[in-house]
């Protein structure tokens, strides 16, 4: 029998041991997804939950949907680290836990190489509107926010526990009305839908209808594209975007009404270690109008990073639009110029060879190229008031014909391709931590009126040659803080005499003088919903660069690098 002294003393160890297992029972624990920067989750990473003394509490690697938990961790300070092969090490720091406490903790892994700069898109259309709601959806798991660590490595920290989570989906309307110019004129009703997988591919959907409300006889013009991409892992991608494009109110010169197009644009990108980037891809297309028309435009580019602060490139493109896996983030591709040229119905046309060297300057760049063009036959746009017998007045007695919208007096034409080669100079800068500057400056050629020439429209394409030329360029591009404005400016000066681009494969080359795209939130308390926004896209806003020449018929009409165009709506994203 027990002492009273004794029960006293088993009854306190009996409570201190169950009052351990209470307290290991409400160990806190960590959880969360390990993802890459393009959102496709990491199997294998090794994820390390590390004291405030720098002992190791924990490790865990991620499964098949980069998945981990690391269970039983005293209260305290930790930082949490992921790492994987060819990636830089991603880390959330000071994370606080108490007795119980369940912490979420994504981590978004970079690759070594991955620019910090920016580098303008090859043309604006890559980019917006949607630039940051791509239909890759990249940031549907998380926003990373790039810090440094003491010991200089970059590294990357994503979401905490009190970050709210973001769908796998998202629906955008859109009402756009003005002068867009070629094809893109009148009311434009969009209705654009992305779709994130779990396993990291994406699926989207996007629909243009328009409407000429001056023009009541004519049709409804029709843009349907639907795309999908999937991750290849260590970096690599696969993308592809069927568009089909039917425009009624173009005409051809034998006064055919309606130019459809069918568009398939893929691409592939790889990375070969920390070494080099590798995409490759292209479209294949085919036009009706007056005839049928058909081709492909392949691309190539390749990257390498000799250094951590040196890139060496070289890339070769045959279309415009599409010279880089990047311009696959556009759901909707550009009309090609199908009209009648020397007795068949043809396209533009060309080769775009490029190699540059690159270096960054803390978080800007400085880029050197050097590039060779040889163009097969180059698009002229032009306007005025074309009437329905100056269209019929060119494809006639040999000359070249036209294809017109007949709703704007907007018309393209081809021209006889010539070769070119010439240097760029490009530096970007950030002013502020969203908002970024880039200067470029660059030599070539532009198509310009021959000497003593006086044009006109059944023999404008003869009557243009190319002259040598320079061109300078500074853009903005980024966001304001304090209201949210997403602004892309930039002002391309060239002759004023050539009415095509300097350098047409560079960044800014479908930027003719002032051009501006502006996006802005609409908030007005509880009144509008949130995800209201209204923008505004404008290209040549002062209209230079125009060269006046009159028709067989006395009207005046005018050819330019890039007519004005100006348009302006409301989209809500939901």
């Amino acid at each position: 029998m027990l002492r009273p002294q004794g029960k006293i003393a088993l009854l306190s160890l009996m409570l201190l041991t169950a009052a351990a297992r209470v307290a290991m029972g409400q160990g806190a624990a960590v959880s969360g997804v390990v993802r890459d920067a393009q959102g496709v989750a990491q199997l294998g990473a090794l994820v390390q939950v590390i004291a405030a003394d720098s002992a190791m509490a924990g490790t865990a690697f991620t499964d098949l949907h980069g998945r981990y938990f690391i269970p039983h961790l005293l209260p305290g300070q930790y930082e949490v680290r992921a790492s994987a092969a060819l990636f830089v090490p991603a880390m959330r720091g000071n994370l606080q836990l108490t007795s119980g406490a369940q912490a979420v903790v994504n981590l978004t892994l970079s690759t070594l190489f991955e620019s910090t700069a920016w580098l303008p898109a090859e043309r604006r259309k890559a980019d917006e509107p949607g630039d940051d709601w791509k239909w890759t959806l990249r940031s549907v798991a998380n926003r990373p926010i790039l810090r440094f660590a003491e010991d200089g490595d970059v590294i990357l920290v994503s979401s905490s526990v009190r970050e709210t989570p973001k769908r796998a989906e998202r629906v955008r309307a859109e009402v756009t009305a003005g002068d867009g110019g070629f094809g893109s004129s009148g009311v434009h009703n969009v209705f654009a839908f992305d779709r994130v997988l779990d396993d990291g591919a994406g699926l989207t959907l996007r629909a243009d209808v328009g409407t000429q409300p001056g023009a009541p006889n004519v049709g409804q013009s029709t843009e349907v594209a639907t795309g999908y991409g999937m991750q290849l892992g260590y970096g690599g991608a696969a993308r592809m975007v069927l568009s089909y494009q039917m425009h009624p109110e173009m005409l051809a010169s034998d006064g055919t009404p309606g130019l459809g197009v069918m568009q398939l644009a893929s691409g592939q990108k790889m990375q070969i270690g920390d070494f080099a980037e590798v995409e490759a891809g292209g479209t294949v297309y085919v036009v009706r109008t007056s005839g049928y028309a058909s081709g492909s435009r392949p691309f190539v580019k390749v990257t390498a990073h000799p250094t951590e602060n040196w890139s060496v490139g070289y890339r070769m493109a045959t279309a415009q639009d599409l010279q880089s896996f990047a311009g696959l983030d556009t759901m909707r591709r550009e009309l090609p110029v199908a009209a009648l040229y020397q007795g068949r119905l043809q396209t533009d046309g060309g080769v775009h060879q490029e190699l540059s060297v690159g270096r960054k300057t803390g978080r800007g760049m400085v880029q050197v190229a050097y590039y060779a063009d040889s163009l097969d036959r180059v698009a002229v746009s032009g306007g005025g008031a074309l009437t329905p017998a100056d269209i019929a007045a060119t494809g006639q007695s040999g000359a070249n014909g036209i294809i017109a919208d007949s709703t704007t007096g907007n018309f393209r034409f081809l021209s006889a391709g010539y070769k070119t080669q010439g240097l760029s100079v490009t530096m970007t800068e950030p002013l502020t931590t969203n908002l970024w500057v880039a200067v470029e400056y660059g030599t070539g050629a532009g198509l310009a009126a021959k000497d003593g020439v006086v044009m006109s429209l059944p023999d404008a394409g003869s009557d243009l040659a190319p002259v040598a030329a320079r061109t300078a360029t500074i853009a903005l591009r980024g966001r304001v803080l304090r209201s949210g404005t997403a602004l892309r400016a930039a002002y391309r000066w060239q002759p004023t005499r050539l009415v095509t681009a300097v350098d047409p494969y560079a960044p800014f080359s479908d930027q003719a003088y002032l051009s501006c795209y502006l996006r802005q939130s609409l908030r007005l308390g509880r009144l509008l919903p949130p995800g209201l926004e209204a923008t505004v896209d404008v290209t040549n806003l002062l209209a230079q660069g125009y060269r006046p020449f009159l028709s067989a018929d006395g009207q005046t009409l005018f050819l330019a690098q890039s007519p004005r165009t100006m348009q302006a709506g409301l989209a809500f994203t939901f």
